[in-house]
């Protein structure tokens, strides 16, 4: 089976996009919704958000069983035309209730993603850490977008059209795909060909705990920065940058600079020993979040672009343990599970970072996500080690009556 064509590749990593943008289009114009349905802060209506990521995690579960039992080019669509139809819904919502529902079912159209289209993108791909790392840029340039679009489309628009304008965007894209992407000849969960080197059950035990763990409080982070550093934006630049339009856009270049660090990442998977690198990343993470927690103005910009490169920089590791260590046959069910773990803990950021700010300030926020940064060093230190991936992959070429192997991911 080849790697997918390149227009099906673009499509897909520009769905990345709208998967990350769109979950993040509520938390960029969260403040002008609450003035519009009458509550007197932001913080107050953030936790009617929570159902969104909530279904982003748990519906994981499902979208990778059907991407892989179905097919992921038809799950594929059924994600560009939910989340057209979502953020419409979303769009004409007339208080915090309705905002709900239509969060939350762009939530469950969101979750469909992760599982589907990343393995959908990877399969057969020669270099799987470069595709990842592009990828992921794709998918950071959508947050990126989000605070970008959104902050001046609420200005010049309204925040109704920050909803409109990405969901008639991506009913352009599922259009597109249905017209342009080959179909499948058979879901992965029947096709023949087997992982080179199968790995033992307590190796692979422990590395899918690795996977869900890291990725676990890799999202804390991610959710917590990436809901919150608008509001801590506008009010560490309170006399200096007020208007909405030009903090969304240093936010958004802010982000922009960020994601570039997970193509250079992924560039380096595919040439050095991942868990070095990976503990080396999510180590730098801490003291440049404590340094940000008394900063102000353009110190603290600063400080959040070398965070942001931080964060951003360690979501490429958990896809590309997926895609070495599991058989393209099980990557959806897999990477699902695995993200509803992830992405089910990790919503608690969403609930929580309203009721944490109000009462601790940004101050204890931060704080906070030093510790989970230093959690995630922890689960990293866990992750099977060179030698003993090298040493099955020895046995597999016993095994195999002494024939070559691909090389048995490097931990």
């Amino acid at each position: 089976m080849k790697p997918v064509p390149r227009v099906t590749a673009v499509l897909l990593n520009l769905g990345h996009a709208v998967d990350h943008m769109f979950l993040l289009i509520f938390a960029t114009a969260v403040a002008a919704i609450a003035a519009d349905f009458g509550l007197a802060r932001w913080e107050d209506l953030m936790p009617f958000s929570a159902g969104a990521f909530v279904l982003f995690g748990l519906g994981s579960v499902p979208a990778g069983r059907l991407g892989d039992l179905w097919g992921r080019r038809q799950m594929m669509l059924v994600f560009y035309f939910g989340m057209a139809a979502s953020a419409l819904l979303a769009a004409i919502a007339q208080g915090p209730w309705s905002m709900a529902l239509a969060l939350t079912l762009l939530g469950a159209f969101a979750s469909i993603y992760h599982p589907v289209g990343i393995p959908m993108l990877v399969q057969n791909a020669p270099r799987p850490g470069a595709t990842i790392g592009i990828s992921g840029l794709s998918g950071n340039l959508g947050v990126a977008l989000a605070a970008l679009v959104t902050g001046a489309l609420v200005k010049f628009a309204g925040w109704r059209a920050a909803f409109v304008v990405p969901g008639v965007f991506a009913l352009a894209l599922g259009i597109a795909f249905a017209r342009m992407a080959p179909r499948e000849t058979e879901p992965p969960s029947q096709r023949t060909a087997k992982a080179a080197v199968p790995l033992p059950r307590p190796l692979m035990m422990r590395a899918l705990l690795v996977m869900t763990g890291a990725a676990a409080t890799g999202a804390l982070l991610f959710n917590f920065t990436t809901n919150g550093n608008g509001q801590l934006l506008a009010e560490r630049f309170a006399g200096i940058v007020d208007d909405p339009a030009k903090l969304g856009a240093m936010l958004a270049a802010v982000y922009a600079v960020a994601a570039v660090a997970q193509v250079v990442v992924g560039r380096l998977i595919d040439r050095v020993s991942i868990k070095p690198l990976y503990i080396g990343i999510v180590l730098a993470q801490a003291p440049l979040l404590a340094l940000a927690i008394h900063a102000q103005g353009w110190a603290l910009l600063a400080l959040m672009v070398a965070f942001m490169v931080t964060i951003f920089g360690a979501i490429p590791f958990t896809d590309a343990m997926v895609v070495r260590y599991i058989d393209d046959r099980l990557r959806s069910r897999v990477a699902g599970i695995r993200l509803a773990v992830a992405f089910g803990i990790s919503s608690a950021a969403v609930y929580a970072l309203g009721p944490i700010v109000k009462t601790g300030g940004f101050t204890t926020l931060l704080t906070i996500m030093a510790g989970v940064s230093l959690v995630t060093a922890l689960v990293v230190f866990w992750l099977p080690a060179d030698r003993e991936a090298a040493r099955w992959r020895r046995a597999g070429q016993e095994a195999n009556g002494g024939e070559s192997l691909p090389l048995v991911p490097r931990g």
